[in-house]
């Protein structure tokens, strides 16, 4: 017959499981992909305010390349593109073990495809890249539209953005990776249609309702 732990112990076996839950508590990670300037980061904030009103505990990644220690853009270097994509992982790893949804200003697919605009394909970190995806459960592709929004970070060169625009829709079609594609001209209704999909998603429906 088993023994039962001691008292001392149980609550260790206690504080072990509480550290293993936190550890999987994001139940859904999405992430709004598409080119600088179109919107992404508003979609973002009224996302998770949109699922705060649905008592959901929810937190925003913010796009990362903001705070690079180095220059971004088309002045960026191959250090700097990889220091976003790890910085990218890293801040959905802190932030996903502590929120039932996670709201993500990009994917690493994001920031992979300003690194192989510069530089070409990096084999290993594609790889890696193509990996880390398949942690992502919503993918919301933001359409360019041409025009740029100013927010003294980004560059404004539309043909720049429009670059990665179409990098995206690479990638994405290369590997046939899931996503909802938002509709141009459909601005106002965007939110709504995201958040019916985040709500009825099967992997947190439970715990999100």
């Amino acid at each position: 017959m088993p023994c039962e732990p001691e008292a001392g112990a149980k609550g260790h076996f206690g504080e072990a499981e509480a550290r293993r839950a936190r550890h999987r508590r994001c139940r859904v990670k999405v992430a709004f992909i598409g080119t600088h300037g179109v919107g992404k980061t508003t979609l973002c904030y009224e996302l998770a305010a949109a699922l705060k009103r649905e008592g959901v505990h929810v937190d925003i990644v913010k796009e990362v390349a903001r705070l690079s220690p180095l220059p971004i853009n088309q002045k960026t270097s191959l250090e700097a593109q990889t220091w976003i994509f790890l910085t990218q992982m890293a801040e959905e790893i802190r932030s996903g073990s502590q929120h039932d949804v996670l709201v993500c200003d990009r994917s690493v697919l994001d920031n992979y495809a300003y690194m192989m605009l510069a530089f070409g394909r990096q084999l290993p970190i594609e790889r890696y890249m193509h990996h880390w995806m398949k942690s992502y459960d919503l993918l919301f592709k933001v359409p360019f539209s041409g025009q740029l929004a100013a927010d003294g970070v980004r560059d404004t060169d539309a043909f720049f953005a429009q670059a990665v625009d179409q990098l995206v829709d690479k990638l994405l079609e290369e590997r046939g990776l899931p996503h909802e594609r938002l509709e141009p001209g459909a601005r106002p209704t965007w939110i709504e249609r995201v958040r019916q999909v985040v709500l009825n998603h099967p992997k947190g429906q439970r715990r999100l309702i």
